[in-house]
């Protein structure tokens, strides 16, 4: 069965269009690519929202969902910048937890 996934690059090319044309050339070179990841989603989401923080932005956190490519892009900049799984999670605004989940999930499916 094929997931149905929305048109982000078209969704958020309307957005910068409308609501922040001043931010166009900062988020050109994500809507360059063919499809968008969800990490991509959430780059974008965060560089049109970066002024705005907020309560409601960490009940929204919990609600984020990554697919396959983005978790071992995650675990993949772990590696590459020496990070702890608590640095990670800082940077990525995850939980300890996930991380620790995702490498047991993950790489007991690289090993066997």
């Amino acid at each position: 069965m094929n997931k149905i996934t929305p048109d982000y690059k078209r969704l958020y090319i309307d957005i910068i269009t409308k609501k922040y044309p001043e931010k166009k050339k900062d988020c050109l070179f994500l809507l360059c690519k063919k499809e968008l990841s969800s990490l991509d989603v959430i780059r974008l989401n965060n560089k049109l929202l970066e002024n705005y923080v907020s309560d409601k932005d960490k009940i929204n956190n919990s609600h984020r969902s990554y697919d396959k490519n983005s978790i071992f892009e995650i675990l993949d900049y772990q590696v590459k910048n020496k990070l702890n799984n608590s640095e990670l999670a800082r940077h990525f605004k995850l939980s300890r937890n996930t991380i620790t989940k995702w490498k047991r999930l993950y790489f007991s499916i690289i090993i066997k």
